[in-house]
């Protein structure tokens, strides 16, 4: 029985460290395309002011990072695997799952920054124009 206890955990170790490893590599490369991608954005919505748009970037990666980190440590844990296929199955469920949030987490990032932007491009709009003629309907005299 013991034997049997030792073998099942020692197929999840290689899982538990591929499974860090990949899930810090993806979220490093996509917090990088974020920070990088968002600064043209952010750039774009604080036109008068370039430290605040560097300044929220910053914060938006932050919190990026924060939310799939902890997402990640939490998805670790994994049941017994008894032989190599439970246990590639268990690393491909758990990067399932992390790839999903991070596109989840990702495609909202790009809504905040479309909002951000929309937001900012109507503070800038002209005012809207004054009516010009007076419509008068058919058969009211």
């Amino acid at each position: 029985m013991q034997d049997a206890m030792m073998n099942a955990t020692s197929y999840l170790v290689p899982v538990y460290a591929a499974y860090a490893l990949t899930s810090v590599g993806l979220t490093v490369g996509l917090a990088r395309t974020l920070f990088r991608s968002g600064a043209v954005f952010l750039a774009d919505v604080f036109k008068d002011n370039a430290g605040m748009a560097e300044a929220v970037n910053r914060l938006l990666v932050v919190g990026f990072y924060l939310l799939n980190f902890g997402y990640a440590c939490l998805i670790m844990k994994a049941d017994r695997a008894t032989d190599m296929i439970e246990a590639i199955e268990i690393l491909a469920a758990k990067l399932g799952l992390l790839l999903l949030s991070l596109g989840v987490i990702h495609f909202f990032n790009v809504y905040l920054f479309h909002r951000m932007r929309r937001r900012a491009q109507m503070a800038v709009l002209p005012p809207p124009v004054v009516p010009q003629l007076k419509m008068v309907r058919a058969g009211a005299e």
